[in-house]
């Protein structure tokens, strides 16, 4: 249809953003980066190249993700310890923090818990930005790759995506079956993903990740935690998106545990206070 008289003044009203966060609490960063300062590493997993590893960490203490080999994105989920259905709410991050996450964001969970599941402390790419493309780094807006996807659009079966890697990790640590563990799997962080969208189609790019080794995503777990990385199968991203082709590298998860009393006056935070009356 041709445009309307009033095209660009409809174009042309102003943005409004959906939720201020002008009342959110703020995490104490300086607390939290005086608390890493004294923290020790007590545990180390690997998340082999196309393979996803499972960790836990107490409320309190810090896990952080590392480039090793060369450069490789990670697909992280996250889920209370004790209460699998309590899980990294992706949408509701994106909504409050914006597309990416860096130092000072935090990872809500899902309803009726909200609350912050964990906070960037540190991000060796938070120099980064937002490039000429409209690209940032550490996205809540991809979903994962997934076998599912892949049928639909190639007609193949692909196993070692995100989505699977992650289910079976979560599976065998869990000691549950794939059919069981596959529904907790659920959208991610990409972390040291490079991504956007186009300004023409508004379609979901990537690029290379900007990420070397060496370069590491810090956390404080808010409450105890059960986290999964996947090492993803398109490597860094830069031209293919699910493939035995591309080059991967291992990431590494590295729980630190912080000195007594780094941490004087933080308290886990509670679930969300509202009385789920709905309106009866």
């Amino acid at each position: 249809m041709p445009p309307p008289p009033d095209a660009e003044a409809r174009r042309a009203v102003r943005p409004v953003i959906c939720y201020p966060t002008d009342t959110l609490p703020a995490p104490d960063m300086a607390l939290y980066g005086a608390a890493l300062e004294t923290a020790e590493v007590t545990a180390t997993h690997i998340a082999a190249p196309r393979e996803a590893c499972c960790f836990e960490v107490p409320a309190g203490q810090f896990f952080r993700i590392t480039c090793t080999g060369g450069p490789q994105v990670g697909d992280l989920n996250l889920w209370n310890a004790t209460d699998l259905s309590e899980r990294f709410y992706s949408g509701k991050t994106r909504a409050l923090h914006g597309s990416h996450v860096s130092t000072g964001d935090r990872l809500w969970s899902s309803f009726p818990a909200l609350r912050p599941l964990a906070t960037v402390v540190r991000d060796d790419l938070d120099w980064y930005g937002i490039d000429a493309f409209g690209g940032s780094v550490h996205d809540v807006i991809g979903t994962r790759c997934d076998p599912y996807t892949g049928r639909l659009l190639s007609g193949s079966d692909y196993h070692h995506c995100c989505h699977s890697n992650l289910t079976r990790a979560l599976a065998d640590h869990l000691g549950l079956p794939l059919a069981e563990a596959e529904p907790h799997v659920h959208d991610v962080l990409n972390v040291f993903m490079c991504t956007g969208f186009t300004r023409d189609t508004g379609q979901y790019f990537m690029k290379s990740s900007p990420v070397r080794p060496g370069d590491a995503l810090t956390f404080l777990a808010e409450i105890d935690l059960l986290g999964a990385l996947s090492a993803c199968p398109g490597g860094d991203c830069g031209a293919e998106h699910t493939s035995d082709s591309a080059p991967c590298f291992p990431l590494k998860v590295e729980i630190l545990r912080p000195a007594p009393d780094a941490l004087q006056g933080w308290v886990s935070p509670s679930r969300n206070a509202y009385d789920r009356s709905h309106g009866r």
